[in-house]
């Protein structure tokens, strides 16, 4: 087990299952963390349920939620009415976040345009820490590979420290750094203060990178991505949180979810062990 990081289960790795299904396996499997989705704690509710409940089965687990995810609509909605209701939805979504006790949401750039407003972006995500400070949750920068507006590393850190805020934060993540182009070269540079989570996946030889979706994403060590490289940059940059498997593959949404974590959190640890993580 890493002394480094904090195995986290995604439970997009696991989606089929239910929500309770998902904090039960990730307790069993031996994840210390679980990384949860708006989505999956909205329908708790509309079918009835407590996040409360949700509350007890994470500690059931033993399990903490360093993230959830995530909001949306908040960087490129028109002012007015649109803009309105975009944050209004972005503080519902805190609230769920904050009720299963996460310290971070993910602040996705959906949805995707050609262009990046970057002086807009940065002050939306100002905007979006503030109301964060409020509700005892952190929105951290999301960049997507394959978007047109937000999919590089740099531009999510441009955008972030343009915010001129004390808790501006990002998500990293391989397969986004591979599939739009940043690279690995610059993640060194990145302070581990800087980052609220790693999101963690490999990436295969086919098909071409700039056809890549999340589907394609596999278990780390099965792709090509220089992975152990990469958490030693990290882990020498000062992060010592979350390590979170998100995998959208069909394939292992198809196979037992028990085995799919489990066998996702021993590929997990053999590059970290490789890592000398």
């Amino acid at each position: 087990m890493s002394e480094t990081f904090i195995p986290c289960l995604n439970t997009s790795t696991i989606r089929p299952a239910s929500l309770k299904e998902k904090i039960r396996i990730a307790g069993v499997a031996g994840y210390k963390a679980i990384e949860l989705w708006c989505d999956d704690l909205t329908a708790h509710q509309q079918g009835g349920g407590d996040l409360k409940e949700v509350a007890g089965w994470l500690q059931d687990a033993g399990l903490y939620v360093p993230s959830v995810i995530a909001v949306f609509n908040w960087m490129d909605s028109r002012e007015g009415a649109e803009k309105d209701a975009a944050f209004e939805e972005v503080r519902r979504r805190m609230e769920l976040a904050a009720a299963v006790g996460s310290r971070y949401i993910v602040a996705s750039p959906v949805p995707d345009h050609d262009e990046l407003d970057a002086p807009r972006a940065a002050s939306r995500y100002r905007g979006l820490l503030q109301m964060g400070r409020e509700l005892g949750v952190t929105p951290a920068m999301e960049f997507l590979g394959f978007f047109h507006n937000v999919y590089r590393l740099d531009q999510a850190l441009l955008i972030a420290r343009a915010a001129d805020d004390k808790d501006a934060c990002i998500v990293m993540d391989p397969f986004h750094l591979y599939r739009g182009g940043s690279g690995f070269s610059e993640v060194a540079d990145v302070p581990g203060s800087f980052i609220a989570i790693c999101h963690f996946n490999d990436a295969p030889a086919s098909p071409p990178q700039a056809e890549q979706a999340d589907k394609d994403r596999v278990y780390p060590g099965d792709g090509i991505l220089p992975l152990a490289k990469m958490l030693q940059d990290i882990k020498a940059a000062g992060y010592t949180g979350a390590l979170s498997l998100e995998l959208f593959n069909p394939s292992y949404w198809a196979q037992d979810p028990e085995t799919v974590a489990r066998v996702g959190l021993e590929k997990m640890q053999a590059v970290l062990q490789a890592a000398g993580c």
